[in-house]
């Protein structure tokens, strides 16, 4: 940690790797990846951050708590969509929106809704789980 090199390399790469992630998360419905790919490769750009600067400014970069909101976030989307479903006389989470044309980004209903929440949970449990090992490591 400290290298002026990574440093560079983080700060210049990072945005790029959340745009990719947000790209996977996005396109997850008609293509392969989706919310758990699309997540994790968002949690990296924070961990290669955090591993470039250190745990403190990875903190100013995703507080903890932001990171604890877009996890229930995350969580009540999946939800919330399931009972939408019933409140439409279907299954949770059954499809009940209109699935579109087929390989458009405004397709597959439900799908790309459970998508984002699912990129949601995954990126900031990730990122959480991540900065307790950083936070353990320091007082070893």
């Amino acid at each position: 940690m400290g290298d002026l090199v990574l440093q560079t390399v983080a700060k210049l790469i990072v945005p790029f790797i959340q745009l990719y992630g947000m790209y996977i998360v996005f396109y997850g419905h008609i293509s392969p990846g989706g919310g758990f790919a699309g997540g994790a490769i968002i949690a990296s750009s924070f961990i290669l951050y955090a591993l470039a600067y250190d745990v403190d400014a990875g903190f100013k970069r995703l507080p903890r708590l932001v990171a604890k909101w877009l996890e229930s976030l995350g969580g009540l989307i999946f939800i919330i969509v399931g009972v939408l479903g019933l409140a439409a006389g279907v299954n949770f989470l059954t499809n009940f929106l209109d699935k579109g044309t087929a390989g458009s980004l405004v397709s597959g209903g439900i799908i790309p809704l459970l998508t984002i929440a699912i990129g949601l949970k995954v990126c900031s449990t990730i990122v959480t789980l991540f900065y307790h090992l950083l936070e353990e490591g320091k007082h070893d």
